[in-house]
């Protein structure tokens, strides 16, 4: 059985959320029916509610399920510009260079067909986003509709300053929306005192299902919906809701957790050893508990991905792959990074189920598998005609 180190992808479900989801799915109901068990199930679906919230410390009302972290961003965002710029609040859309896709391409598509105005926030060699740009554009702008932001880079772990940014945006009285998917059950998180206005979320990130998500939105928000038919959640999303997947979701959310920071540490070690000239990437220190992001330099990150699977051990490269083509990260050259050296990237998550054995596996696949990517060198890069 290959060993799974790339758990901020998808980690597995837990046994007590695939053990809840398999007993709700026995329940027969529709939420927003009225008869008994229409009763029944909202009672399982507002309690899963209540358990999900309170690991976000938000009020139940405030959690709006979506199909997963993807649509939660897409409506924070969109949903945010859309009544702030009807509100004549303004069109321009503060984002960090190093999001992840779901919030670039969300933004982007904003730009092209609603007239956004997007404007980058730089970020530093850590990835992480600078407050000094932040508080330039809020106080150069007064047609800044939102903030978006990362709580923790998904790519290389850096712990982003989400106080800070909420800070400078209220003074500005700009909301911010934080995509919290990666750092949910990895950080502390506290809704009700952090000053967000929304944040997103994902089930399968913490042992739940996939296909569910959560949005938690203020009561004081105002968003517009993407999908209508039913107004099922403060007509922020339609939709009969999925009660199983909740219940699970919630099983997931209420389950202990236990800092990786040790096994992690060891990693990152363990990686410094077997292949010195790897680079760590992202804060050392304001780093996700499971997460160790390298560039091995003079090697393609596909290559040693694919060399390191073969030997049982399955890695990310956080890269994108358009066309067969392997393509630098957009985190790391926001960095600051070389193209050559950003092609070098993997990554290494950890999960609650990981263990020195795992570790120990890597370590020892790790060096063989180097210096073969770096036999077979940087691919050729040939634009298309």
């Amino acid at each position: 059985m290959a060993v799974y180190l790339d758990h901020a992808a998808t980690t597995p479900m837990l046994p007590v959320a695939r053990d809840a989801m398999i007993d709700a799915l026995d329940v027969v109901g529709n939420s927003s029916s009225i008869h008994s068990a229409g009763q029944n199930a909202r009672r399982m679906l507002e309690e899963a509610r209540e358990a999900i919230a309170g690991s976000l410390g938000c009020d139940p009302i405030e959690v709006v399920f979506t199909s997963g972290g993807t649509e939660s961003v897409n409506l924070a965002i969109k949903g945010m510009f859309w009544a702030r710029s009807a509100a004549g609040a303004g069109r321009r859309i503060l984002v960090p260079r190093g999001e992840h896709h779901a919030t670039i391409d969300t933004v982007e598509w904003l730009e092209r067909t609603e007239g956004a105005i997007v404007e980058w926030l730089p970020t530093d060699e850590l990835g992480r986003v600078s407050l000094e740009a932040t508080e330039s554009a809020l106080s150069a702008h007064h047609d800044v509709a939102l903030v978006t932001t990362l709580m923790a880079s998904n790519e290389v772990g850096t712990i982003q300053p989400v106080e800070g940014v909420v800070r400078l945006a209220t003074r500005a009285g700009v909301p911010v929306h934080a995509d919290a998917i990666g750092a949910y059950r990895h950080l502390p998180i506290d809704f009700s005192s952090s000053g967000l206005t929304a944040l997103s979320v994902s089930a399968h990130k913490i042992g739940g299902p996939l296909g569910i998500g959560a949005l938690v939105v203020s009561r004081t928000a105002a968003i517009e919906p993407l999908i209508h038919g039913g107004g099922q959640q403060r007509k922020v999303r339609s939709g009969t809701q999925d009660v199983p997947a909740a219940v699970a979701f919630s099983a997931a959310a209420r389950h202990p957790t236990m800092p990786l920071t040790g096994l992690r540490d060891r990693l990152i070690a363990g990686v410094q050893s077997a292949v010195p000239s790897a680079v760590l990437r992202g804060d050392p220190i304001d780093r996700l508990d499971n997460n160790a992001h390298f560039t091995f330099p003079g090697c393609e990150g596909d290559s040693l991905l694919y060399l390191l699977d073969a030997a049982g051990v399955c890695v990310s490269t956080g890269s994108a792959c358009q066309a067969g083509i392997p393509e630098a990260s957009h985190v790391l050259l926001a960095m600051g990074l070389t193209e050559a050296e950003a092609r070098g990237a993997l990554r290494m998550t950890l999960g609650v189920a990981s263990t020195d054995a795992d570790v120990d596996t890597l370590l020892s696949a790790l060096p063989a598998a180097y210096d073969r990517a770096v036999r077979a060198g940087l691919s050729t890069r040939v634009s298309a005609l």
